[in-house]
């Protein structure tokens, strides 16, 4: 019997991608994909977001956060599925991209 293939749709923020890959139907595509891979004797390719983000170059930081801050982010990162740091920076760039929108 096939299962019918999962989609992977449009996202409007990197959050919502996020919150869709920890999602059970996210997990669903990342299982059927690597099956699909390990079938053919091939890797797959992963978030197109994160392939992105990965290509750009980045520069090493050093900031101080409050403890609560820093738990809450490991709260949320864990229940999403990514590591914290890629919450922080995923928080960061919205950040950024929202005030500068804002002009």
């Amino acid at each position: 019997m096939n299962k019918k293939t999962p989609q992977m749709p449009r996202f409007k923020s990197e959050s919502e991608e996020a919150d869709w890959w920890a999602s059970k139907a996210g997990r669903a595509y990342v299982k059927h994909k690597s099956g699909e891979a390990q079938s053919k004797g091939t890797t797959t390719g992963g978030s197109k977001l994160v392939a992105m983000l990965n290509k750009k170059s980045s520069v090493q930081i050093a900031i101080r956060l409050p403890e609560a801050d820093l738990a809450q982010a490991r709260k949320i990162a864990g229940r999403k599925g990514i590591g914290y740091q890629t919450l922080l920076k995923m928080f960061v760039h919205e950040g950024l991209a929202r005030e500068s929108a804002r002009g």
